[in-house]
């Protein structure tokens, strides 16, 4: 029996892979010619004229045709295989499966179309699909804000073999339940920006005005100073971060103001129920829900309450978030407001190593620098450096595992244009011959991965690829 998430994507990323490598690309990566990936034109799940012009002038770029080829890939993995566009309860409505995995996650959906929005004022199938996923968000939301995966079908039971006999209050659309903080940040951070970028408020109704109101009393009710909450759960598992401590309500915390989180973003559970980088997320994520209620719902007095909340977290991250080290202070992973603090970095964002990226904090903060130091070193437990690369991993998927993700946000929080250009030559050379990035790799052998279709990183790839077009563009050229 399939017990987990990564029991299922382990089993799928060995001989099937290996078959379809052997068949396809590798035999193309043979030619002086790369062959493009993609699914043919009439079989691509979505289509964006933008991003279609964006990324052939973006590939034009590009000096070294691998990692020419490999943004061609990459950059429009997303619409090319993963989104269902359609209507629901009379709205558009947008569905985006991960990838390997038949189900919406929350984080997921929203970063996977990240890099697009910028593209939306532009596009008019573009802004139809962004309305759409942001009414989905909020009809998720309204079914279970605890939730971090859901069904297409809203009224549907899950289809994950893993899920099936979980000890929560599982409800119907929904998928998986791991309460992750992120899961309710990272549809306020795609609505501020499709906002920001269009100008366009016919997504933000009373529908999805209720669901912030819900994710508003959700982070309160996980502040937990009136008792544990309603969120419990454990999974009967060989795996023991698939389940949590205590009854499923998980390890003592003294409640300091921070938000409680069950599971990382990694859809591991927290060993201190405090997770600094989600609860740093959180508070960008509010004061951007604050400037949204009040510009486009006049609702001052919810903007007031995301505030209020914004600034209680951080100050209660400020005083017991804190490492005091020798050289300075940096951020701890997670704490429990006794005193007791876990550092070490997970791959998944948000990350410590990814703060600046989800806008937590500026690039050049000195605790940030002093914390991406330490992220990047052996002080972390899953810092991983072997001969084919070096970078971040996790519990997930375990030792000697790096996530390219890893590598990536690395090349995000930096204007070292040397350093860019290592994490691009660690990316080129680990993807495998497939043209695609990973999951994982093992640190020595980058053949050995997990996940042939992960569509978040393949286009969080594209999206570096975008960025260092604009902001370093002689690192394309050189590269």
């Amino acid at each position: 029996m399939i017990t987990s998430r990564r029991n299922l994507l382990k089993w799928m990323a060995l001989a099937p892979a290996a078959a379809w490598l052997s068949d396809g690309v590798f035999a193309a990566t043979g030619t002086s010619a790369f062959v493009s990936q993609r699914p043919p034109i009439g079989k691509r799940k979505f289509t964006s004229a933008a991003v279609e012009k964006l990324l052939a002038q973006t590939k034009a770029k590009i000096s070294d045709p691998e990692l020419a080829w490999m943004f061609e890939n990459c950059f429009p993995n997303t619409l090319d295989t993963t989104v269902e566009v359609g209507t629901l309860r009379g709205k558009p409505d947008t569905f985006i499966v991960t990838g390997d995995i038949d189900a919406m996650w929350m984080r997921d959906s929203s970063a996977q179309v990240w890099p697009y929005v910028q593209l939306a004022k532009q596009d008019k199938a573009l802004q139809r699909l962004f309305r759409g996923l942001i009414h989905r968000h909020a009809v998720c939301i309204s079914i279970d804000p605890y939730a971090n995966a859901f069904m297409p079908d809203p009224g549907a039971k899950s289809n994950l073999d893993w899920s099936q006999h979980d000890i929560t209050d599982m409800k119907p659309g929904v998928a998986e339940r791991k309460w992750e903080i992120d899961s309710l940040c990272y549809p306020i951070r795609l609505a501020h920006g499709y906002w920001k970028a269009t100008g366009d408020t016919t997504a933000f109704d009373d529908d999805w005005h209720a669901a912030m109101r819900t994710v508003l009393k959700t982070f309160r009710e996980q502040q937990r100073k009136d008792g544990p909450g309603p969120y419990h759960f454990q999974r009967s598992s060989p795996i023991p971060t698939e389940s949590q401590f205590l009854q499923g309500y998980g390890n003592p915390t003294r409640p300091v103001g921070m938000i409680h989180a069950m599971f990382r973003p990694s859809d591991d559970a927290t060993v201190y129920p405090f997770n600094i980088p989600g609860n740093l997320f959180a508070v960008t994520s509010l004061r951007q829900l604050a400037e949204m209620l009040r510009a486009i719902r006049h609702d001052d007095a919810g903007a007031s309450d995301c505030v209020a909340l914004a600034d209680e977290i951080q100050r209660a991250v400020e005083a017991y978030g804190v490492i005091h080290g020798n050289q300075g202070d940096y951020w701890a992973y997670e704490v429990d407001g006794y005193g007791n603090q876990l550092f070490m970095d997970d791959a998944n964002v948000p990350s410590l190593l990814a703060l600046p990226y989800l806008h937590a904090c500026e690039q050049n903060d000195a605790r940030y620098l002093r914390t991406r130091a330490q992220v990047w070193s052996t002080h972390n437990p899953y810092f991983f450096k072997g001969s084919a690369a070096e970078g971040v991993g996790g519990p997930h998927e375990g030792l000697r595992m790096i996530w390219p993700m890893s590598i990536m946000m690395r090349a995000f929080t930096t204007d070292d244009t040397r350093d860019i250009a290592q994490c691009l030559t660690w990316l080129k050379t680990t993807h495998a011959g497939t043209g695609f990035m990973h999951e994982s790799f093992d640190q020595d052998d980058p053949a050995k991965f997990t996940r042939t279709w992960f569509a978040w990183a393949n286009t969080l790839f594209g999206e570096l690829i975008v960025h260092l077009a604009d902001s370093h563009p002689e690192v394309l050229r050189k590269a």
